[in-house]
């Protein structure tokens, strides 16, 4: 019995940490899949512009480190308070106001990851030796294009993202991949006229009548809840 007692706790643990650890990587696997895709079809579309010119181009390396970078951030963003500012105002605002965040992130990551590459192949720290030598080989074309294309692969991730938490969870993917464009319409058709039905029986009786199950007004205000509850989940 002590021993059991001694082991549950640890057993606990255990579980909370392994529940923590699939949350975490539930959690940056969607981006950094997404990244990765993104990444390497910018990738390909470069290889393939520079076959024209009979120039081998490589870099999938460099593309998959750079959505594992990018993975890593949007971890560690999420975590922040301030990334909330802006979830009550209108959607496009919090689209906009996490797609930079997200893009100064990646780069200031960007920068650390350089700067540790920088120190690991020996290079000098201090005195400003490490910007020195960013300068030197240091590209406006591809900053700029780079971070372009960051920000761009962001705003559609985070579009995508404040959409499937408006909708639910899983309900842009069902919208997406499993029902027809035909009965989502139908049921957002029937769902507005339950609606407007519910506003109408609010507006005509009063909250007494409504509450007395004895009353037509309650029944027809269950008979409209039920009818609204299907419609909300068509399968």
């Amino acid at each position: 019995m002590a021993t059991h007692a001694i082991e549950e706790p640890g057993a606990g643990a255990w579980v909370k940490t392994r529940r923590f650890m699939l949350h975490e990587v539930g959690h940056v696997l969607p981006p950094t899949i997404y990244f990765f895709l993104g990444f390497n079809l910018i990738l390909f579309t470069k290889r393939m512009i520079l076959a024209e010119h009979l120039i081998q181009f490589g870099g999938f390396l460099v593309a998959t480190t750079a959505a594992l970078i990018v993975g890593k951030t949007v971890l560690v963003a999420d975590k922040l308070p301030f990334l909330r500012r802006f979830d009550y105002a209108p959607l496009a605002w919090p689209i906009l106001f996490k797609t930079v965040v997200y893009t100064l992130l990646v780069f200031v990551v960007r920068l650390i990851e350089a700067f540790i590459h920088y120190v690991a192949a020996g290079g000098t720290v201090g005195g400003g030796a490490f910007i020195e030598h960013t300068l030197g080989e240091f590209s406006w074309y591809r900053f700029s294009a780079t971070q372009l294309w960051i920000f761009v692969l962001f705003l559609v991730y985070v579009t995508a993202s404040e959409l499937s938490n408006l909708l639910g969870d899983g309900e842009l993917a069902k919208i997406f991949f499993t029902r027809r464009s035909s009965a989502l319409k139908s049921t957002r058709r029937a769902r507005i006229r339950l609606l407007v039905q519910l506003s109408r029986l609010t507006d005509q009786h009063p909250l007494e009548v409504l509450r007395d199950p004895a009353s037509a007004p309650h029944r027809e205000l269950a008979s409209i809840l039920r009818a609204l509850g299907h419609a909300g989940h068509p399968g």
